[in-house]
């Protein structure tokens, strides 16, 4: 039995980092939910608590602990051995990226105006829980990995080479990210290979309750990255939750191991960072651009922030202004869901608020999610620290 959360001091600092305890009073806060409601669970499972559901897995409790206990761990654990997961039409939805992402992009052009209309909307909203409210994801025409085929003879020239673990997003619904990436690692001279297969790294099956297939997409990906480690350096992801996930959550939450490979999966900005220090800089010009930077939770998670910070900075003629460090309230799927949105807009206000306030270009930000909220609540585009980087190259 996996008794960690007994270092819990009770000191209640989690709860007082903790976004949806602010936004939402009938969240009891991380401290109550986790390890305090799990040593309840074990004397009674009857006494888990549904208040659990409203847990976004900010990571924020866990960034915040003294004690070093993975709090939102315990909490996803509990919700999943005593049936605190709804898995319904809209859980499927929302979590089966890769089954989603492979019908919608063959008929991107029609989904994208379909699923715009109010009236889908509301039937969405009225018959699967999906808030009318909200604005759904577009999906592009070609996938990402169609485009790199284009790019394989080329990036088999750079001696030095990557593997890229582009996610769901990348592939199904915006190459943007993914594209900047190769242009920017080209730059440094080093070429960037996809796996011969990958998976939806697990973040929207496991919050939606789907253990199982998350599990079976961890350890297809831990054998895909096992094979391409034998010809590149590393795995790069370029999704803070992804990176996230394949480093930590794999073997905390799924139970798949991944201790040989995890020091070699890094998120996109560490990797370049370390580059950057090691004097591998491209050839940039000056952007003269004001731009506020809102830190995702999963890199605060990750300590990721200062490097994405050290990526910007390099940038000549890039003024950054670092946003308070507050959640957006999106969280991936939760901020889609009926029962959620208001708490998801009220965990958000004071980051769109200082948004709003500033004057600024553009916000950049690292997280996909995070880009769809703060660009549906403020008058901003939204741009990745890569794409502004890509913008600089000569």
């Amino acid at each position: 039995m996996d008794t960690s959360f007994d270092n819990c001091i009770k000191c209640t600092i989690c709860t007082t980092r903790c976004p949806v305890a602010e936004a939402n009073l009938d969240y009891p806060g991380p401290k109550q939910a986790g390890p305090d409601g799990e040593r309840l669970r074990i004397k009674n499972p009857e006494l888990y608590d549904e208040a659990l559901k409203l847990c976004t897995n900010c990571k924020r409790c866990e960034v915040a602990c003294p004690s070093g206990v993975q709090v939102g761990t315990v909490i996803q654990l509990a919700k999943a051995r005593h049936g605190g997961f709804k898995k319904g039409p809209r859980e499927l939805m929302l979590s089966h990226t890769d089954l989603m992402g492979s019908l919608s992009s063959t008929a991107a052009p029609i989904v994208n105006v379909v699923t715009q209309l109010k009236p889908i909307k509301k039937l969405l909203d009225k018959t699967l829980g999906i808030d009318e409210r909200q604005t759904l994801p577009k999906y592009s025409g070609q996938t990402f990995r169609s485009w790199f085929k284009k790019q394989e003879a080329e990036q088999a020239r750079f001696e030095r080479k990557i593997s890229f673990f582009h996610g769901c997003f990348t592939n199904y619904n915006d190459t943007t990210v993914g594209r900047h990436l190769v242009q920017v690692l080209n730059a440094m001279n080093i070429g960037v290979s996809l796996l011969k297969k990958e998976k939806c790294c697990g973040v929207p099956l496991i919050a939606n309750g789907f253990f199982d297939k998350a599990r079976k997409n961890a350890e297809l990906n831990m054998g895909q990255f096992a094979d391409a480690l034998d010809s590149t350096e590393c795995v790069i992801a370029t999704e803070p939750s992804c990176a996230m996930t394949l480093r930590d959550e794999y073997p905390e939450v799924l139970q798949v191991d991944n201790h040989n490979l995890r020091d070699q999966i890094f998120f996109a900005s560490t990797f370049i960072a370390r580059e950057l220090s090691q004097g591998n800089v491209p050839k940039m010009k000056p952007l003269n651009l004001r731009v506020a930077y809102h830190s995702p939770c999963h890199l605060i998670k990750q300590g990721g922030v200062i490097h994405t910070l050290t990526l910007l900075n390099q940038i000549p003629g890039v003024e950054v202004i670092m946003l308070d460090q507050k959640c957006c309230g999106m969280s991936g799927t939760y901020g889609f869901k009926k029962e959620n949105y208001q708490t998801s807009q009220i965990i958000g206000q004071g980051i769109f608020d200082q948004i709003t306030e500033l004057n600024v270009d553009y916000v950049v930000t690292d997280c996909e999610s995070c880009k769809m909220q703060i660009e549906m609540n403020t008058d901003h585009q939204v741009l990745h620290p890569l794409t502004l980087m890509s913008q600089s190259l000569i």
